[in-house]
């Protein structure tokens, strides 16, 4: 499948009765800051450069964020934090990421999920993880040129593993390679780079930093460069 027809299949998706009704419910009930705004309340799928040598992964769309404005990390904290440090490296064109049709655009970076659905307190459950992967794997065999997948979170560096697994990789390192910030593991043609997840809880606390996340953007350039030589 192209990246048209995978997005087609991910917008559809009802696989997961909670979800969905999660999802709707968090549109008929925004906050304040949000009342009488459209919502998207659908899977959200990827978004970025379809020639990508770079793959980022997170856990789930946000209730009010990409389930809002149908575009995945876009119209909430962790996007804002996200999208910023992508313009600094250069992969972005603007540093902020308001609604899908706010003129960004992305270089060499394609943005994706694990799951699509915004889950009530961001914890997809196993088999919810297991309905979506298919959609990953099916964007990581779309995107021919990826070499590096960035993976923010431990369920995405989880989620980037069991898809490349599904696509067939079988040079998995022995034994399964740990989440850390900046933990490096070789699969097959791609190299993963793990990130703290840049949601309030961690860029609030310090946790991760624009320079820590400015450090994995400029790690993910040299690996690129180096899988092209």
């Amino acid at each position: 499948m192209n990246l048209d027809e995978v997005n087609s299949r991910i917008v559809e998706c009802r696989r997961c009765p909670r979800l969905v009704e999660w999802r709707e419910q968090a549109a008929r009930n925004p906050p304040a800051r949000f009342a009488g705004e459209h919502y998207w309340a659908r899977p959200v799928p990827g978004f970025g450069d379809p020639s990508a040598r770079v793959l980022i992964v997170g856990l789930a769309p946000a209730a009010h964020g990409g389930n809002r404005t149908g575009r995945v990390f876009t119209g909430d904290r962790s996007g804002d934090f996200l999208f910023a440090a992508l313009h600094r490296a250069g992969y972005a064109n603007q540093p902020t990421s308001t609604a899908a049709d706010d003129g960004l655009r992305l270089t060499h970076v394609y943005v994706a999920a694990v799951n699509r659905c915004a889950p009530p307190a961001n914890r997809p459950t196993p088999i919810e993880r297991d309905n979506c992967l298919p959609y990953l794997a099916a964007e990581v065999a779309a995107l021919a040129r990826v070499a590096v997948i960035v993976c923010l979170g431990a369920f995405a560096w989880d989620g980037a593993l069991r898809a490349l697994a599904a696509n067939g990789e079988r040079d998995l390192p022995r034994p399964r390679p740990t989440f850390g910030h900046a933990a490096e593991a070789r699969v097959g043609p791609y190299m993963l780079l793990g990130s703290f997840h840049p949601s309030q809880q961690n860029t609030f606390t310090g946790r991760l930093t624009p320079a820590m996340l400015d450090q994995i953007f400029e790690r993910a350039k040299a690996l690129t460069a180096a899988a092209a030589d």
